[in-house]
């Protein structure tokens, strides 16, 4: 099994076999710029570009990793990322001397990363939400619904989804303020105006466009992928009561435009590639622009984690599967562009929750309380409907190796007062 010069711990998100991309800045001073994690260490791209070290490779001498975002870097184009990723593997290598011997440059290209502040991986432009775990659905469904008319009848022929905010996208890591919105409880006969009662977490999965398309021109299903930069994980809180009163008829707004979360580690469609499994049969078949003669998914794991203030460490609420996605992510793409949208570098699109028919595998609090008829009974004595004041939120997946696992890290956020309206 191939390993790094720096120490990886066996249980670490992030050995040679990752490589996952993000965007830092040194505690200690200096601009922006992009990394690579590695163990518990972050690998300068631009002081190593600044070395050469990547001549004669596309992306060499551009400044593309002298950036407070990847958006230039993924503008190359899958050539330019697959020279790049084979650099630094070849430079972390444990039998490769050109870094590990190179004290000078190698105390200018490797920082711990608990000296570092992670930013939000790039520069989004637009933000797609999708619907597309069928158990999250069919649960959501049966209780707003009943079950049955759990799916709506498009939900098996196309995958659903809605426009995002991107203006309110957030770093893991950032706290998360509690918004004011219009409530109307089921018993009063007007609205009124104040903080969420029902606030929650998404369990998610996103992924950046590296190369988008021209306006007017769809991605083929077969060719989506080759569009793809790699996955982040993504927690899109929700305000489930602003939600339920204002997603009539157009969708949703407020209820989840005040904050979504990005983990700061893009982990590269190279990396996951050991770990494509068959995606899951489509009954009825999808129309021919959704077809793939042999649609793949991942196998990654996912979970979620909660700390109340009572309570001394987070506990597991939530383990679910990225393989619960009904809709690959190819199938996205293709669905996304075929009416003519243009997709750009940098645009983040999401999953939706991730759920599995377990109660356990259920990928927010809406599901795991069943609107709060079965509340959750936490450590410390501490139960939850709903999140409270004071709550942290920690997500995290990986895909387990032979001797090793290529993970996203840690998502985490902490909810915080809604503040009093002007």
């Amino acid at each position: 099994m191939k390993r790094s010069f720096v120490r990886v711990e066996p249980d670490s998100h992030f050995p040679i076999q990752n490589l996952p991309y993000g965007v830092f800045r040194p505690r200690g001073g200096g601009p922006p710029r992009v990394g690579v994690a590695i163990g518990g260490e972050v690998l300068d791209l631009d002081a190593l570009d600044r070395a050469g070290c990547f001549a004669p490779a596309a992306a060499s001498g551009l400044g593309v990793f002298a950036q407070p975002s990847l958006n230039r870097f993924l503008a190359l184009g899958r050539p330019a990322w697959r020279q790049v990723r084979e650099t630094i593997s070849r430079l972390l290598d444990a039998d490769e001397p050109a870094l590990r011997d190179n004290e000078a440059l190698r105390a200018a290209a490797l920082r711990p990363q608990r000296e570092v502040e992670l930013l939000l991986p790039a520069e989004v432009g637009d933000y797609t939400d999708f619907y597309a775990s069928r158990a999250h659905a069919e649960h959501v469904g049966t209780l707003f619904r009943g079950k049955d008319n759990a799916l709506m009848p498009n939900w098996l022929h196309l995958p659903v989804g809605y426009h995002g905010r991107s203006s309110s996208l957030i770093a893991g890591g950032t706290d998360v303020r509690r918004p004011n919105g219009q409530l109307k409880p089921p018993d009063a006969e007007a609205p009124r105006f104040g903080p969420s009662r029902q606030l929650d977490f998404e369990l998610e999965a996103g992924w950046l466009i590296g190369t988008g398309n021209g306006q007017g021109r769809p991605i083929a299903v077969a060719d989506a992928e080759d569009h793809l930069f790699g996955l982040t994980l993504v927690n899109d809180w929700s305000a489930r009561d602003i939600q339920a009163w204002e997603y009539q008829p157009l969708g949703p707004f407020l209820g989840k435009s005040f904050a979504t979360s990005v983990s700061p580690w893009v982990v590269p469609l190279e990396a996951l590639a050991p770990f494509r499994v068959p995606a899951g049969k489509q009954e009825p078949e999808p129309l021919p622009y959704l077809r793939s003669p042999s649609p793949e998914t991942f196998d990654i794991r996912l979970e979620a984690y909660l700390q109340g203030g009572a309570m001394e460490r987070p506990e597991r609420i939530a383990a679910s599967s990225y393989r619960e996605l009904y809709w690959t992510i190819a199938q996205q793409v293709a669905h996304h562009t075929s009416g003519g949208c243009n997709l750009r570098p940098g645009d983040l699109l999401a999953s939706g929750t991730i759920s599995g028919a377990a109660r356990g595998a259920r990928g927010c609090l809406l599901e795991l309380t069943w609107r709060g008829a079965e509340p959750l009974r936490l450590g410390g004595g501490e139960t939850r409907t709903w999140l409270e004041d004071g709550d942290l939120v920690i997500l995290t997946g990986w895909c387990q190796g032979d001797g090793y696992r290529v993970g996203f890290g840690e998502l985490a956020g902490r909810v915080l007062p809604a503040l009093p309206y002007p």
